[in-house]
């Protein structure tokens, strides 16, 4: 199956952002992609984290899961949301969900992130927990005979979370992210070929990758790696696509050579 992570540049204009999520998620689905991956953040990368609230939709109501549904339905694929702000219990929060739309429109999964990011190194500082709301429970979905699990950005450094995904094994496993241009540059690499490695399996990552209007610069480098860890296809910066084939063959070639997941004692 082709598989593509869409790497946007979002702005504070959820109009804008959609147009272009829009317009690249349609050159994915021309280019023969059959599950395609927004990234992080897509419909908004507001000038302040708690912009979030006013965009915040009702789940399965409102005009970003609206548009998935139509862009999966008139495409005829697989469509991972990146994420957008679903209202929590709380009104001064909201979960930072990824949404999955199957070809029909059907919503099929609806993943919250679990771990949020904190980061402080005198120059930069972030806090998601001052508006988002923490997700529990990991997601895998099944698409066109692939077992897909879901994660989100910080995700990534929680090696715990991916194994948890691997009972049963997935075949595919979906990063959307908005790593800083500084944590990025360290270490996004490094650890998506270490999830696929370790996991035997395909890992799918969408990313924001430019200098935002809210002057947020993003690390980008959006990725499509084997189970063997080679990167197959990799967008760097600015607006495009990393695709790739995803074969199965590989996957199960990888796993009879080194049957590392068979040899898992706990």
């Amino acid at each position: 199956m082709k598989i593509a992570a869409v790497q946007m540049v979002s702005t504070p204009e959820v109009d804008r952002n959609l147009a272009a999520a829009g317009r690249l998620v349609a050159q994915a689905a021309d280019a023969g992609a059959r599950l395609v991956a927004l990234p992080e953040y897509f419909c908004l990368m507001g000038q302040r984290d708690d912009d979030k609230l006013a965009i915040a939709e009702a789940d399965g109501d409102g005009p970003i899961q609206a548009f998935l549904s139509e862009a999966a339905r008139r495409h005829q694929i697989w469509l991972i949301g990146g994420t957008l702000p679903i209202r929590a219990a709380t009104p001064d929060r909201v979960r930072n969900a990824c949404c999955v739309y199957g070809p029909g429109g059907e919503r099929v999964a609806r993943y919250d992130k679990i771990h949020l990011f904190a980061f402080d190194n005198g120059r930069e500082r972030y806090d998601e927990g001052r508006v988002l709301e923490a997700g529990s429970e990991p997601v895998a979905f099944d698409a066109a005979g692939f077992r897909v699990g879901l994660s989100v950005c910080y995700d990534l450094r929680f090696p715990e979370l991916y194994r948890a995904l691997m009972r049963p094994a997935c075949d595919l496993l979906v990063v959307p992210a908005a790593f800083t241009y500084t944590t990025g540059k360290a270490h996004w690499e490094l650890l998506l070929r270490a999830r696929a490695v370790e996991n035997q399996c395909h890992v799918l990552a969408s990313a924001q990758g430019g200098l935002h209007e809210n002057t947020r610069r993003t690390w980008g480098h959006s990725m499509v790696i084997d189970p063997w860890g080679e990167v197959l296809a990799v967008q760097a910066e600015g607006e495009g696509l990393a695709i790739a084939d995803a074969a199965i063959e590989r996957r199960k070639a990888v796993r009879e050579q080194l049957p590392a997941l068979a040899h898992r004692k706990l």
